[in-house]
C-alpha cells in the first residue's frame, strides 16, 4: 500500500488494516489504529508506521480511544519466511525478554548488528524498541486487569527496572502506572493470582469459531485439554508449559462473529481468562493463544483468493473466516502428530508432569521432550532431536529446515512433516503429499484444506 492508500483507509475507518499499519498525527502527537473513531485529520499531518514501536520511537503516544497497541498482529510476520518474519516471531514470544538481542540474533543465525540493521531498515525500529512496545502493551493488561502491585507489575511485564517501567508507561501512555490503572473501570478486575487475568484476544475480520472448536474438540488430550459446553457456547481449556512457570487457560466460543458473506466485518475478539503461577509470562502465554487460535490472520486476503476458485468459492461464502490454528506447544504438537490421540494420553499419564494445584479434569502438563528421549522406536528419535536442537519448532525456526530434520528422522513420513509443518510452525501454505491441492491456491493452501475440512469434503 501506497501512503495515498493508507490515508484512504484512514478516511474509511477501515478496521481490516488494523495492526497491519499505523499512523500519527503530528499535530496531536498520538498515534491510532486505522479504525479509531476520532475525527479524521488532514492528510498533510499525517505520519503512517509499519510498527507501534516505530510510532513510539518517533515521540507519539497510543491513542486513547482506539488503543492501538492492543489491535490484531499483522499477518504479514506469519507469512513470511525471512529473517524479519522470524525475528518478529520470536519477539512475540518474548525472546528478547529473556535472552536479549544476542539471544535472538543466535537464534536467527545472523549477527545482533545485522538484525538490528534489517529491522530498523524495514520497520523503523529494532529489536529493543519493538519489545518494549510489547513490554508496554503487557504491563497495561496487567495494571487495568488486576489488583497486582505496580511494583510486581513492572518486573512480571519484562522491565528491568520500575524507573524504566514508568518512564515508558509515562512515554507510550501519557499517563503514570496509578492514572492508568484508575482510568480502566473497576469491575471484572482480578485482585489476587488465583482469581486468573481476564483477556479479550482480538482478531480482525470474520471468525469462523465453529470449525476451530470442533477441531480443538475432536483432538483433545484428556488431562491437558478440555472443551466443554454446546456448540456455539463451548469454552476450550488447557495447560501451559512456560518459561517461568506453568498456566491454565480458558477460551471461549463466541457465537454470532462469522458475519455474512460479502459484508465487511469490523472483526471482535475471543474471551479468555489466564491463570499464571508467574505473570512474566502474559506475554508469552497471549503469544501462544494468538497462534493456536490464528487471530493474526488476514480472512479478507485469504477469502478473497480461495473465493476466487470455483470449487472453493461457496465454501468460502458459507464460512467467511476459516482460520488455521496453530498450536499452543509445537513440539508437544509433534509428539502428538506422531503417536496419536490415545498414546498421547498414555503418555500424559505415565509421564507427564502433575500441576501442583489440578484445576478440574487438567492435571497434567504435556511430557516435555526430555522426558520422552529414551522411549523405543520413532517416538524416542523425535524426542531426541526435539531435546538436543536438532529439530527447531520455536516461532523463530527455519520452515524449510525443520521440515528436512524431520523427515530425517525414523517413523516421520510426509503427511506427519506437513501436519507439523502447518500447525506447530503455523505455516499457511503446506500442501500434504498425495492431496490434490492446486497452486492457485497459493498463498493459503493451509486455510483450503481447512475449508474442505470445515465442510466434510473428501481431500
Amino acid at each position: 500500500m501506497d501512503e495515498d492508500t493508507r490515508y484512504e483507509a484512514v478516511r474509511s475507518r477501515d478496521a481490516r488494516f488494523d495492526g497491519a499499519f499505523f499512523f500519527a498525527v503530528e499535530t496531536t502527537g498520538i498515534y491510532c489504529r486505522p479504525s479509531c473513531p476520532a475525527v479524521t485529520p488532514k492528510r498533510r499531518n499525517v505520519r503512517f508506521f509499519a510498527t507501534a514501536a516505530a510510532a513510539q520511537g518517533s515521540g507519539f503516544r497510543a491513542c486513547r480511544r482506539c488503543r492501538p497497541d492492543a489491535a490484531p498482529g499483522s499477518a504479514e510476520w506469519n507469512v513470511r519466511a525471512d529473517v524479519v518474519g522470524r525475528a518478529m516471531r520470536l519477539i512475540g514470544d518474548g525472546v528478547v525478554d529473556r535472552e536479549g538481542v544476542a539471544g535472538l540474533a543466535v537464534r536467527l543465525g545472523y549477527s545482533a548488528r545485522q538484525v538490528q540493521r534489517q529491522l530498523t531498515a524495514e520497520l523503523g525500529a529494532g529489536p529493543v524498541a519493538l519489545a518494549r512496545a510489547q513490554r508496554a502493551h503487557t504491563a497495561r493488561v496487567l495494571l487495568q486487569t488486576t489488583g497486582l502491585p505496580i511494583t510486581e507489575i513492572a518486573f512480571a511485564a519484562g522491565f528491568a527496572s520500575v524507573r524504566q517501567f514508568n518512564d515508558t508507561v509515562r512515554a507510550v501512555y501519557a499517563q503514570t502506572p496509578t492514572q492508568l490503572r484508575a482510568a480502566a473501570p473497576r469491575q471484572g478486575r482480578t485482585a489476587a493470582r488465583g482469581a486468573g487475568i481476564p483477556l479479550r484476544l482480538a482478531h480482525r475480520g470474520p471468525y469462523h469459531a465453529t470449525a476451530v472448536f470442533d477441531l480443538l474438540e475432536g483432538e483433545a488430550v484428556a488431562g491437558v485439554e478440555e472443551v466443554a459446553g454446546p456448540p456455539g457456547g463451548r469454552t476450550y481449556r488447557r495447560t501451559l508449559r512456560l518459561p517461568y512457570g506453568t498456566g491454565v487457560v480458558a477460551v471461549d466460543e463466541r457465537a454470532g462473529d462469522t458475519g455474512r458473506a460479502g459484508a465487511v466485518h469490523p472483526g471482535g475478539w475471543l474471551d479468555a481468562r489466564l491463570h499464571l503461577t508467574d505473570p512474566r509470562d502474559l506475554t508469552t502465554a497471549v503469544q501462544r493463544l494468538r497462534r493456536l487460535f490464528d487471530l493474526d490472520s488476514d480472512p479478507y486476503a485469504v477469502d478473497e483468493r480461495l473465493g476466487a476458485d470455483p470449487r472453493l468459492a461457496p465454501l468460502v461464502a458459507a464460512r467467511p473466516g476459516v482460520r488455521a490454528p496453530g498450536a499452543a506447544d509445537p513440539e508437544e504438537y509433534a509428539v502428538r502428530a506422531l503417536v496419536g490421540r490415545t498414546e498421547a494420553e498414555r503418555l500424559v499419564r505415565a509421564r507427564g508432569k502433575s500441576l501442583d494445584a489440578p484445576c478440574g479434569s487438567l492435571t497434567h502438563l504435556f511430557p516435555e521432550p526430555a522426558a520422552l528421549a529414551d522411549a523405543p522406536g520413532p517416538l524416542g528419535a523425535l524426542a531426541a532431536a526435539l531435546a538436543d536442537g536438532t529439530v527447531r519448532l520455536d516461532p523463530g525456526a527455519d520452515r524449510d529446515d525443520a521440515e528436512e530434520a524431520l523427515l530425517a528422522l525414523p517413523g516421520v513420513d510426509g503427511r506427519t512433516a506437513a501436519a507439523i509443518r502447518s500447525r506447530a510452525l503455523g505455516d499457511p501454505d503446506v500442501a500434504p503429499p498425495g492431496v490434490d491441492v492446486p497452486d492457485t491456491w497459493r498463498p493459503w493452501r493451509t486455510y483450503a484444506l481447512h475449508h474442505l475440512r470445515a465442510a466434510e469434503e473428501p481431500r
